[in-house]
């Protein structure tokens, strides 16, 4: 496992304007950088960077994050391959560390979580085009004065009143229903899997970096018995 000190030298090291300049052509807009989104096509510059948070942003595609999530995210590469990718790059010497099974162990739930949500984001997302996601998400989004560009913007989406859909398609593709369960997005009960936001519109919570954490949801119709607003409950990643 590569040593905490390794990521934080490379941490250090690493020009998030360098490398992406690298990638694209950048243009200077007052305090950040323009640029052509290298994540999806696009003739109208939407990818913007700004070297004083280190952080990158796309209002086209939603994508954003650091260096070494642009570096994980355009190579294909997972966390540690990115770190060793860039320390390759600054010429950084990696330095291993013996990790327990215990600590592997709640590296690999972490990860696990963060690619549920990144599931969950882009699901709720394609909701809102649905006829239900369209008649009742979209409909309360923009009556509250969202454009297009802010729901995109921000990831916003809508939860199917069907609340046995999101499980379904979850284990569809393969993730883990303790791991759904874990990541709040659905509860068991008589070995059924129930969708916590079932009618609700979502909203994305982002660490720093712009990974998406958790969630925020909000019921749209009138129900004495739930609450008008839910979160995550905390877990590996999110933490009130």
């Amino acid at each position: 496992m590569i040593s905490r000190s390794t990521i934080q030298k490379v941490n250090d090291a690493a020009d998030l304007l360098d490398v992406v300049g690298s990638y694209i052509k950048l243009k200077k807009r007052g305090a950040n950088y323009l640029g052509n989104c290298p994540f999806h096509n696009e003739k109208t510059p939407s990818f913007t960077v700004s070297p004083s948070k280190g952080i990158y942003k796309c209002f086209g595609c939603g994508k954003a994050g650091n260096v070494i999530t642009f570096v994980q995210e355009h190579e294909k590469l997972t966390y540690p391959e990115a770190i060793t990718w860039l320390a390759k790059r600054y010429h950084i010497e990696v330095e291993e560390t013996q990790v327990s099974n215990a600590e592997k162990e709640q590296r690999l739930i972490e990860e696990s979580l963060r690619i549920i949500n990144n599931f969950a984001t882009a699901y709720f997302q394609e909701n809102l085009e649905t006829v239900e996601g369209k008649a009742i998400g979209l409909s309360y989004f923009k009556e509250r004065g969202f454009r297009k560009e802010t729901i995109d913007k921000f990831q916003l989406g809508y939860c199917l009143e069907d609340k046995d859909h999101l499980a379904r398609m979850a284990i569809e593709k393969g993730y883990q229903k303790d791991l759904l369960v874990r990541a709040g997005l659905v509860y068991e009960r008589n070995n059924h899997l129930s969708a916590i936001y079932a009618g609700r519109v979502t909203f994305p919570i982002h660490n720093q970096s712009g990974r998406v954490i958790g969630f925020g949801a909000r019921i749209l119709k009138s129900n004495e018995k739930s609450p008008k607003y839910i979160n995550t409950p905390e877990n590996e990643i999110y933490s009130k």
